[in-house]
Order: C-alpha cells, then sequence, then structure tokens
C-alpha cells in the first residue's frame, strides 16, 4: 500500500482516512467555536467573500463538499432558493450531524449525505457551483477529488476551494509561533484536545500552496484557474472554471 502524510508524519493510505475521521469526530461538537476563536472570527469574512464569489442564482444547484457544520450550504441555500439545491455532504458523519442539526435549527432543510469525495455519488454535468472550504488538505488524493469535482460540473460551472495556504513571508514567524505554540494550547482549554490542533496546524503546511494548487486543479479539466489571497496568504480562495 501507499504512503501518505497525515500532518508531519508519514502513515500508509488506508490509515489516514481513519485517523482524520478521529480528528474531525473529536472536534466537531466545539468546531464553530473553535473556528471562531483560532480566526478571531475572520473565518465568517472568508466564507461570505467565497458566497459572494459563488454568485448563485434563484434556481441553481451548488454541492458543499466538506462541508461540516453547514456555513457554505446554508448562505447558498439563500441565494438559490426554493426552486434551485444544496447539497450538504461530508465524509465525517459527526461534523455532517452537527451541521444538519444546525441547518435544520435555523429552519433549513437540505439533503445531506455522507459521501467521499473521491468518489462523488452525482451525475455528470449536474451542478452549476461546487465548494469545499477547509476540507481539500485532509483528503488522501487531491488529484482524484478536484477531478470528480470537475465531473459533476457543468460545463461553465465553478469550483470554489477555500483553504488555508502559504502565508506571505513577513507573517510566517508570528504564524509559526501561533500554530505550533498557541493553537493546540487552544484546543486544550477549549476542547480538550491539543493533539488534534497539533494536526491541524501540521495539516496546512503539507498542503499545497497557491501556485501548486492552480496546477492541480488545471490538471483536474478546469479551463481557467485563478486564486485570491486573504488575510496576507493565512488562506486562499481558489476559483475553477469547467470548460
Amino acid at each position: 500500500m501507499s504512503n501518505t502524510h497525515f500532518g508531519f508524519e508519514t502513515v500508509d493510505e488506508g490509515a489516514k482516512a481513519k485517523r482524520v475521521r478521529g480528528v474531525f469526530d473529536s472536534v466537531a461538537p466545539k468546531y464553530d467555536l473553535m473556528n471562531d476563536l483560532m480566526s478571531m472570527g475572520l473565518h465568517r469574512a472568508w466564507k461570505a467573500y467565497t458566497v459572494l464569489v459563488a454568485n448563485l442564482h434563484e434556481g441553481d444547484r451548488a454541492l458543499d463538499i466538506a462541508g461540516g457544520t453547514g456555513d457554505l450550504a446554508l448562505a447558498f441555500s439563500k441565494k438559490v432558493g426554493k426552486s434551485g439545491q444544496v447539497v450538504h455532504t461530508d465524509i465525517n458523519e459527526a461534523m455532517l450531524r452537527t451541521g444538519r442539526d444546525r441547518l435544520l435549527d435555523a429552519g433549513v432543510a437540505l439533503p445531506t449525505m455522507v459521501c467521499d469525495a473521491e468518489k462523488l455519488p452525482f451525475a455528470s454535468d449536474y451542478f452549476d457551483v461546487v465548494s469545499v472550504a477547509f476540507g481539500l488538505r485532509n483528503m488522501t488524493h487531491k488529484d482524484v477529488a478536484l477531478s470528480e469535482m470537475n465531473r459533476v460540473l457543468k460545463p461553465g460551472g465553478k469550483l470554489l476551494v477555500l483553504e488555508f495556504s502559504k502565508v506571505a513571508p513577513p507573517l510566517e514567524k508570528i504564524y509559526d509561533w501561533y500554530s505550533f505554540k498557541l493553537l493546540p494550547k487552544l484546543g486544550q482549554w477549549v476542547a480538550g484536545d491539543a493533539s488534534s490542533y497539533q494536526y491541524l496546524a501540521e495539516s496546512i503546511r503539507m498542503h499545497p500552496g497557491q501556485e501548486e494548487l492552480k496546477t492541480l486543479m488545471k490538471a483536474a479539466g478546469f479551463g481557467h484557474v485563478d486564486f485570491h489571497n486573504m488575510s496576507g496568504g493565512i488562506v486562499a480562495l481558489h476559483v475553477g472554471i469547467k470548460c
């Protein structure tokens, strides 16, 4: 069996999915609170910008992959209206259950399903927009997942990848201090779990940078790919258009 990375650790591919699942099983109950604390609330602005770039209209179809607690799915549902469709998915059942409950509390009932981004159970050329926010870096075969996202999009459809990326050089030292010294402690204090947040910090460093991810998306079949850095490159929104 081939090896891959789990944070800075090398593991076999079969083990990675199980260990990533364990991380998100652990963090699901405090995920939204930790997002607010870790980003000082900035994740809300990053997601709002993603919704703006999605530019969904009444009647459109959107697929939210690794949708977790449902922030994007909820925002998308308001854009597509009753005649549109938003499908909320995640490979992790605990995260998906948390998101589904949150959506229902907001009075929104969406198709919600556990599915693997590398094997999407949807017809080709179906969705107007596909999104994945802070989930691509946890996928074992990013190239396969990106190809699947391309497959299910309509020609001219849009893929939005919101993900932690490579920060601007002046921020590197303070960002490393925050990620490896403060973040695990915050995870321990708030969620009772330092190791999962240590993994999250490591997984960010192992994820492709802006230009590398752009190349991966083009290789997956997207004709035009661009990216927008936010917060000094801490986060980037990659936008791919299907030919």
